[in-house]
């Protein structure tokens, strides 16, 4: 691994009390298998894998695969702010301009930039009709049929999250491109950044060396999560959540992310990616319930959120994912080159406040039991 500069800021993660917290974590019944990498000041210096990838399978590693979920929003608006630095298309280009099947109230398609549908303002209710795709219905039909539906503000004005109307973006790229979507990603994101488990596509999952199956637990039974069966459900919907591979790559892709591959992600490129496009209140009042203040302000930029983080108020960017069975999680630094990700094969939401515990070490804040470990020893012992 080449060495990379090293920023002026200080800072120090202890390495060796988050392997004993992850193994603490990983052992408890409601983690299946979960994969951690941390990206300190450039480098990858910290890439694990704890449990395993089924019952009775083989045990989770660096390169096992997982499903990125929504981190895979962030993928196809970075193909969108390549295809944008190379002048092949504008963020603020009408949606109507490409051969897109989007349909808005009152014909908002022909007002609706890329760039409202990459920060979610598209004023319809959030998760439009998801409930249809997990039907079976053909997302080109679902996303002709959101005309029907009532605007909630007008387009622009406010932040409403989505997964079917999002995936327009991937009709834009295959229009712009004059190729598959999965191809477009793989030729301009996946391969120059050197991601070889990367894959758009349940194919792709299943047919690599190591992956992981899902697993969810019914919160009012006992025991541990049941496997799941792996659906194409949000695979239908790429740009949304087609995204597949391991914690490595999604730490390489991080460190693109950082500015650290500008031949790849120039500053035009990231700037696009991480400027905030609009205040997300319901995203801070959940988070201000349960990460106590810790990250503020929260904004969506495009594919991406972007918060202040702590007292200082230090900028970090990131996202979440959770999809059948799957999780992931990415937040980073991007002034400081450091960061965490995550990924996991079930649906507890502890391994979330692993990036806490790895940030506070970071901006050498107190400790805090964001994993929940010494509380739910606590419980469990009652």
């Amino acid at each position: 691994m080449i060495a990379l500069p090293i920023t002026a800021h200080a800072q120090f993660i202890d390495y060796d009390r988050l392997d004993a917290r992850l193994t603490r974590l990983a052992a408890d019944e409601d983690i299946v298998g979960l994969s951690v990498a941390v990206i300190d000041r450039g480098e990858v210096a910290f890439a694990k894998g704890y449990g395993i990838t089924q019952s009775g399978g083989e045990p989770v590693t660096d390169e096992t695969v997982f499903r990125w979920a929504s981190l895979s929003k962030g993928v196809a608006a970075t193909e969108v702010a390549i295809l944008a630095t190379e002048a092949r298309l504008n963020i603020t280009d009408p949606v109507s301009k490409y051969a897109t099947t989007l349909r808005l109230p009152n014909g908002g398609e022909t007002t609706a930039t890329l760039e409202d549908v990459l920060s979610h303002r598209l004023g319809i209710l959030p998760n439009a009709y998801d409930t249809r795709l997990e039907d079976g219905w053909d997302p080109a039909e679902i996303r002709n049929s959101l005309k029907s539906l009532k605007p909630i503000c007008p387009i622009g004005d406010c932040h409403t999250y989505q997964n079917v109307a999002y995936d327009s973006i991937a009709e834009v790229i295959e229009d712009v491109t004059q190729s598959r979507y999965a191809d477009a990603v793989e030729t301009s994101i996946f391969k120059p950044i050197g991601m070889v488990t990367a894959s758009i596509g349940r194919a792709g999952l299943e047919n690599s060396r190591s992956w992981a199956r899902p697993h969810s637990k019914n919160s009012r039974a006992a025991g541990p999560p049941r496997k799941k069966i792996v659906n194409d459900d949000y695979y239908n919907v790429p740009a949304a959540g087609g995204v597949n591979g391991s914690i490595r790559d999604l730490a390489l892709y991080a460190r693109a992310h950082m500015g650290l591959l500008p031949d790849i992600l120039s500053d035009s490129a990231l700037e696009l990616l991480q400027t905030p496009r609009i205040y997300t209140r319901r995203e801070q009042s959940g988070m201000s319930r349960r990460y106590r203040g810790t990250v503020r302000d929260a904004r969506y930029a495009l594919g991406w959120r972007v918060y202040k983080y702590g007292e200082a108020g230090d900028r970090v960017v990131g996202h979440r994912g959770a999809v059948e069975g799957y999780r992931s999680y990415i937040l980073f630094d991007p002034d400081r080159d450091t960061g965490v990700v995550i990924l996991w094969n079930s649906s507890s939401r502890r391994p979330n406040g692993i990036g806490f515990e790895v940030m506070d070490m970071v901006y050498n804040l107190p400790f805090r039991d964001w994993m929940e470990l010494d509380a739910h020893a606590s419980a469990g012992s009652r």
